[in-house]
C-alpha cells in the first residue's frame, strides 16, 4: 500500500508542497484528480481567472465533459509526461505519494499546491465566507450563495456539490463575497484566512487523519485563529461541542450565534429560531436577530426544502448575511427560493409510482437526520434505502451507529463499500452494517443489483432513497432516467463498486 500525501501536522503544510503564488498569467495549473467534486470546482475557478488549466483523472468521470466544454484539458490516466516545465501541480490529500505526476513534479522542482491553497489563491481579493463543520457544510454554503445572489450581491462560490439553481458548484461573481465549503477532513481548512467563519457543528470524524477526537476538536479551535482582523464567527448554539469549545475560540472575533435554544454567552448578535414544531414539517420558522439584546430584524423564514436541520442552516445563513451587511429582509426572500444542492435529499423523479431520492450523507449523524426527513417525506408510504458505505475505516468504526440510523427505514439494502482513497480492510463490507439489522436489511455487493433489489421491494407510493457519498448516485440516476430496464442491464454487466 502506497502512502498518501498527507499533512505533516495541523499547521496546514503538506509534504513537498510549496504554495507560493505565481504572478505570470501564462502559468499552467495541472490538477491531479480533476474530476473530483472539490478539484473540478478549483479547475473552473482558475480557468475563469484566465489561467491555463489542465488535469487528469484515473477514469472518465461525469464531470469531465463539462470541464472540456469550458476549455479545460482533461486527460484520462495519470502519467509523468502529462506535466510540462513551469506547471503548478495541484493535489489533494487523497493522492498517493507514488502518483507519477506528483513524482515528476518533485523531480522537476515544480510548485506543488494542495487544493485548498489553490482555492485560497482564487479568493484572495474577496471577503471570504468559510463554512465548516462535520455536517451541513454543502447545504449551508449553497444556501448562503443562493440567497446572496437573489439579494443582488453577485457572490462567488466554491462548493463541493452542485447548487441546483446554478447547475454548478463554482462561480466567479462580480461582488466582494466569496463563499466556500471548508474541508476539515485533512486539515486543509487551515489554509484559509476568512472574514467570516460559520461552524455548523463539531463531531469527531476523519480520525484516520486526526488520530483522536481531541485533535479533531483542536483543529476547529485553530481554524478560528485564522480569521482576518475584525472577522466574525457564526456559531450554532444548539450544537453541544460548539458551545463547549466556544470559550477557546478566537477571542478577537465578533461572535454571532444561532439556534432554537439559548444563545451563546459570547455572542454579540443572536439569530433566534422559534416554533421548530411548526417549522420542521412546513419549512417555516419565525426568526429574530438581536444585537446586544436589541432586535434588528424580525420575520419568518420559509424554505422549499424540508427538515429541521435545514432551518438551522437558514439560521447560519442569516448570521453570515448579517456579518456581510446584507439587508436581511431581502436575504430572507432569497432563502425562500432555495431549492437545495444536488445530492442533498434531491428528488430525481418517480418510477412506476415510486419516488426516487439521492443523498450524499455518509456519517451516522448525517444519516440519522436524513432518515428523519425522509420518513416525513415518505408518509403515508414506506421508506426504502439503498445504502453504500463510504470508506472501510468509517464502516468499521461506525457500523453500529449506521445500523441504528438506518433502522428508521422500513427496508434497507446495502452494497459494497466505496473505497475512495483507502485499501480494503479484511472482513469489512456493506454486510458489516446490514448484518446488525436483522430481517429488514440485506447485502448485495454489486451496487446496481442492490439498487434493483431495493426497487423490487418497493410499492407505488413508497420512497426509495439512494444514500452515500460515492458512486451510488449513478444507480439513482440510472433508475430515474432509464427505468428498471436500464438498472437491470447495468446489474447484469458485472461487478460495480
Amino acid at each position: 500500500m502506497s502512502p498518501q500525501i498527507t499533512l505533516k501536522d495541523s499547521s496546514s503544510d503538506l509534504a513537498n508542497v510549496s504554495g507560493s503564488h505565481p504572478v505570470d498569467p501564462s502559468t499552467r495549473f495541472f490538477l491531479v484528480g480533476i474530476g473530483g467534486a472539490g478539484m473540478s470546482v478549483v479547475a473552473q475557478l482558475l480557468h475563469q481567472l484566465g489561467y491555463p488549466v489542465a488535469g487528469s483523472d484515473r477514469e472518465e468521470v461525469d464531470t469531465l465533459p463539462a470541464l472540456r466544454q469550458a476549455g479545460i484539458q482533461c486527460l484520462v490516466g495519470h502519467r509523468a509526461q502529462n506535466l510540462e516545465p513551469g506547471d503548478v501541480l495541484v493535489v489533494s490529500s487523497a493522492i498517493r505519494a507514488d502518483n507519477p505526476e506528483y513524482l515528476r513534479a518533485v523531480e522537476l522542482g515544480l510548485e506543488i499546491w494542495h487544493r485548498s491553497m489553490a482555492l485560497a489563491f482564487c479568493t484572495q481579493r474577496h471577503r471570504l465566507v468559510a463554512v465548516a463543520g462535520a455536517h451541513g457544510k454543502t447545504s449551508t454554503s449553497s444556501m448562503i450563495s443562493h440567497a446572496l445572489h437573489t439579494a443582488n450581491q453577485d457572490p462567488s462560490f466554491a462548493i463541493g456539490g452542485i447548487i441546483t439553481a446554478f447547475g454548478t458548484g463554482a462561480r466567479l461573481g462580480g461582488g466582494d463575497a466569496f463563499v466556500i465549503e471548508a474541508d476539515e477532513s485533512d486539515g486543509s481548512f487551515l489554509n484559509y484566512s476568512p472574514q467570516i467563519e460559520v461552524l455548523t457543528n463539531i463531531e469527531a470524524d476523519h480520525l484516520d487523519h486526526w488520530g483522536s477526537a481531541e485533535a479533531f476538536e483542536q483543529a476547529f479551535v485553530d481554524f478560528t485563529s485564522k480569521l482576518r482582523p475584525g472577522g466574525s464567527l457564526v456559531l450554532c448554539a444548539d450544537d453541544p461541542a460548539v458551545a463547549r469549545l466556544a470559550p477557546r475560540f478566537n477571542p478577537a472575533a465578533q461572535v454571532i450565534s444561532y439556534g432554537f435554544g439559548p444563545a451563546l454567552p459570547q455572542s454579540v448578535i443572536q439569530a433566534s429560531l422559534y416554533d421548530p414544531r411548526l417549522g420542521a414539517g412546513s419549512g417555516k420558522v419565525r426568526v429574530e436577530v438581536r444585537r446586544q439584546g436589541c432586535p434588528v430584524y424580525r420575520g419568518e423564514v420559509r424554505l422549499a426544502v424540508g427538515g429541521e436541520h435545514m432551518l438551522l442552516n437558514a439560521g447560519a445563513a442569516l448570521g453570515a448575511a448579517y456579518a456581510l451587511g446584507v439587508d436581511l429582509g431581502t436575504f430572507v426572500e432569497g432563502l425562500a427560493t432555495f431549492s437545495g444542492a444536488a445530492r442533498r435529499m434531491q428528488f430525481l423523479g418517480e418510477v412506476e409510482g415510486v419516488r426516487i431520492y439521492d443523498d450524499y450523507g455518509h456519517h451516522p449523524t448525517e444519516l440519522a437526520v436524513t432518515m428523519r426527513a425522509a420518513r416525513d417525506l415518505a408518509a403515508p408510504g414506506r421508506l426504502l434505502v439503498c445504502f453504500q458505505p463510504h470508506l472501510y475505516s468509517r464502516t468499521y468504526t461506525f457500523s453500529k451507529e449506521f445500523a441504528q440510523a438506518l433502522d428508521q427505514a422500513d427496508r434497507v439494502v446495502t452494497c459494497g463499500v466505496y473505497a475512495a482513497r483507502e485499501d480494503p480492510l479484511p472482513g469489512i463490507n456493506g454486510n458489516t452494517v446490514s448484518d446488525l439489522m436483522g430481517e429488514k436489511a440485506r447485502f448485495v455487493e454489486n451496487m446496481y443489483a442492490a439498487g434493483l433489489a431495493a426497487f423490487q421491494a418497493a410499492k407505488p407510493g413508497d420512497l426509495l432513497l439512494f444514500q452515500g457519498a460515492g458512486s451510488i448516485t449513478h444507480v439513482a440516476h440510472e433508475l430515474s432516467e432509464n427505468g428498471v430496464a436500464g438498472l437491470r442491464a447495468k446489474a447484469q454487466e458485472g461487478p460495480a463498486a
